[in-house]
């Protein structure tokens, strides 16, 4: 089969118009690349408005404060990716003069930027003949070859970008690239693919050998780590307004630099819905003269490798407490970063519209 020929041929026909397509922008095509990743379109499409809306280029995206970026990420998840997007921006401005590298080599040397990525760049802004590998590419080709090995071991890797590096269309390398990730997404899909009307379904090994369902393998999972927190919302008047304090997350764990409430995480073994008393929460806080107001059911949130689940405990104070936390007004909660998990506790809370009135 002449599969360049025909998989661009259904391309032409078929691909879907998206804003990244009518570009050879680097910033916009790398700026898609990095939102589209482990996302859907229709979730990633209006981030990646967002992005170009708040910063046209580079050197605006290089000159926001990071806090700006990750609040207009929230969301998104994966927060790793918008720390690494802000930081290669400015090692773009800093290094490249606002330039893109336009060699493979040099794309990979940017911070975040992957084989993936930097293939996907040189190929679609500077024709160079990098074949991506991604989920969809990868699913597509080991169903395609009849790829019964592990995707995710370093053979099986080997084996599948050398296919696409046999295969790929050197005068069109960024439409086939393209084209192979399209076909992924809307033929070969993990569920219910589209074999009937798949153009390749009479060369396609998988198909043949009843093994569609199982292709693409993978190694056993990793062990998911579960994770309980207890969180104190604690707020305090001032003068006239209501305060809030926030935690912001360091380190290398979870939601790095977003902001959460100050919290207390359980032992591993502790039952994981077992609420803290007040009297605990008292002594672990410090909160002799704020009033205890509740707390709410468990609230579950899961990660890739973690399943966190999560109590808020609420308590209110006449006058601000020391603690080596934010104390935000609450009116401008919304500007700071959050996880998904603290925003759907606010929102199902409605803790921004309870009016709080200083004593008289």
């Amino acid at each position: 089969m002449n599969f360049s020929r025909q998989l661009l041929s259904w391309y032409n026909a078929n691909k879907r118009s998206l804003p990244w397509r009518t570009t050879r922008d680097p910033y916009r095509v790398w700026l898609s690349e990095i939102i589209m990743q482990q996302t859907r379109i229709e979730q990633g499409l209006p981030y990646y408005e967002k992005f170009v809306q708040a910063w046209p280029c580079v050197e605006d995206l290089a000159a926001a404060d990071e806090q700006e970026v990750l609040k207009c990420w929230q969301g998104l998840g994966y927060y790793s990716r918008a720390r690494n997007l802000h930081e290669t921006a400015g090692q773009i401005v800093k290094l490249y003069d606002g330039r893109f590298p336009g060699t493979y080599e040099s794309l990979k040397s940017l911070k975040g930027v992957g084989d993936y990525t930097a293939a996907a760049i040189a190929s679609i802004v500077f024709d160079l003949p990098t074949p991506v590998v991604d989920g969809n590419v990868i699913r597509f080709l080991t169903r395609v070859y009849g790829i019964t090995a592990p995707v995710d071991i370093q053979a099986t890797k080997n084996q599948i970008l050398g296919i696409a590096l046999q295969n790929i269309d050197h005068r069109h390398p960024g439409d086939f690239n393209q084209a192979m990730m399209e076909f992924g997404a809307l033929v070969c899909t993990p569920a219910n693919p589209g074999c009937r009307d798949c153009i390749f379904s009479s060369d396609c090994q998988a198909l043949a050998r009843g093994l569609v369902g199982s292709i693409p393998a993978r190694s056993p999972k990793l062990p998911v780590r579960q994770r309980f927190m207890h969180y104190l919302v604690l707020t305090f008047t001032k003068g006239n307004k209501l305060y809030i304090y926030l935690n912001k997350r360091t380190g290398n764990d979870i939601w790095k630099n977003l902001y959460d409430f100050p919290q207390m995480e359980a032992p591993a073994g502790t039952a994981a819905g077992t609420p803290l008393n007040e009297a605990v929460l008292r002594r672990s806080f410090i909160l002799d003269h704020a009033e205890f107001e509740g707390s709410s059911s468990p609230y579950t949130h899961i990660l890739t490798h973690q399943k966190i689940q999560a109590r808020f405990y609420r308590f209110h104070s006449g006058n601000k407490i020391e603690l080596p936390y934010l104390a935000v007004p609450l009116n401008e909660l919304t500007s700071y970063p959050i996880p998904r998990l603290i925003e759907r506790y606010l929102i199902e809370s409605a803790i921004l519209s309870t009016p709080r009135h200083p004593p008289s």
